[in-house]
């Protein structure tokens, strides 16, 4: 599904020589490549403030954490997304409220992200699911008229670009009240281990977040709040400056591929290939189809079979599983996400992958649609 190796590879000269100089400098923790890679990473972004720390869901927790939420909070969450965006919520004794998405981008709904909206309610945690942003200009104006925060979770978007009505363009991540993003290594800026970020404008917000990072501690061996131990080391820092420069040329390879699909699976019956948001670059950190009056399952062992890589994400909805199951809530409040949790298939795309690999995928795809 993702070519690390070949990507590795092609950059193994620049990487290993960043590697080396961590090492030799034994600065090892929030040492100065750390220091440069946020302030690039500021730069690229076009925000005021990134906050480095250990992993994407330690983001989103200390993201809760800096806001103030308390113990019964209510928190909009898509029910169509992996379980960290409601596992964090559900940690922090805050309550995750979950409402469909929108069949076609796969993003929260805006109708039932508005209606879920209570006296209890204080955040909104959009997920740019798959490599797209959700429809942002909505869900700000929302938030706004209910002074409700934003967290994006832009762990599989970062480097994707959302237009604003007024011709406004802004990276994903740099929109809500606080971005946050993985560098796990799958992810399109990935590092190779754990790592993660926060991202916000407020300096005073920005400040919160990094004392909750750092056990509490406002200087050195004062601690005036609870706090967790959360940071990037300089090794991923050092790997991810690097990624950092080569992130839209990864982007632009990534759209390549996702257009190739698009043409060759376009006369495919069944198949339902991505649609795109208008108002959104897409990232394709997933080039996601959906199977229409097919057997999902059936398809997926049929490449498998074959040795074609293919995956499912998700194929159990948040609402099912026991950890999130909701009183007065079933399968007749997210009918989008069972059936994108029953049709959906992932095919390989990352920034190695050729014309001449994804014509086996997809003569392999033809060949079942014509067995």
């Amino acid at each position: 599904m993702v070519d690390l190796k070949g990507q590795y590879q092609n950059i193994q000269e620049e990487i290993d020589e960043a590697v080396l100089n961590v090492i030799r400098s034994t600065a090892y923790i929030n040492g100065p490549e750390v220091k440069s890679f946020k302030a690039e990473l500021e730069n690229y972004l076009g925000v005021n403030h990134v906050i480095p720390c250990a992993n994407g869901t330690d983001a989103l927790q200390i993201a809760m954490m800096a806001l103030e939420l308390q113990p019964g909070d209510e928190v909009i969450v898509p029910c169509f997304t992996y379980v960290a965006t409601a596992e964090v919520i559900a940690l922090l004794r805050l309550k995750p409220i979950l409402v469909d998405v929108d069949k076609d981008t796969f993003n929260i709904n805006i109708e039932e992200m508005e209606k879920a909206i209570t006296s209890k309610t204080k955040a909104i945690v959009p997920v740019h699911l798959f490599g797209q942003c959700a429809d942002m200009e909505a869900i700000m104006n929302i938030a706004d008229k209910h002074s409700l925060f934003v967290i994006e979770d832009t762990a599989q978007a970062i480097g994707a670009d959302y237009t604003f009505s007024d011709g406004t363009i802004k990276k994903a991540g740099t929109i809500g009240t606080i971005g946050c993003t993985s560098f796990f290594p799958s992810k399109n800026l990935g590092c190779y281990g754990d790592g993660g970020a926060m991202f916000c404008n407020d300096a005073e917000l920005a400040e919160k977040l990094r004392i909750k990072a750092n056990h509490g501690q406002s200087r050195q061996y004062v601690h005036d709040q609870v706090g967790v131990n959360s940071r990037l080391d300089s090794i991923q820092a050092a790997i991810l400056r690097i990624k950092l420069r080569h992130l839209d040329d990864y982007s632009a390879a990534r759209l390549k591929a996702a257009k190739y699909y698009n043409q060759q699976l376009a006369d495919v019956s069944g198949l339902q290939t991505p649609v795109f948001n208008p108002d959104s670059t897409h990232v394709f950190h997933q080039y996601t189809l959906q199977c229409d009056g097919i057997d999902r399952d059936d398809l997926k062992k049929y490449l498998n079979d074959k040795n074609i890589p293919c995956m499912v994400y998700y194929p159990i909805p948040l609402h099912h599983q026991e950890a999130y199951k909701q009183e007065n809530t079933g399968d007749k409040d997210f009918p989008v996400t069972i059936e994108l949790c029953a049709n959906v298939i992932s095919l390989p795309i990352h920034t190695e992958l050729t014309y001449e690999a994804q014509d086996v995928i997809i003569n392999g795809i033809k060949e079942y649609f014509n067995k």
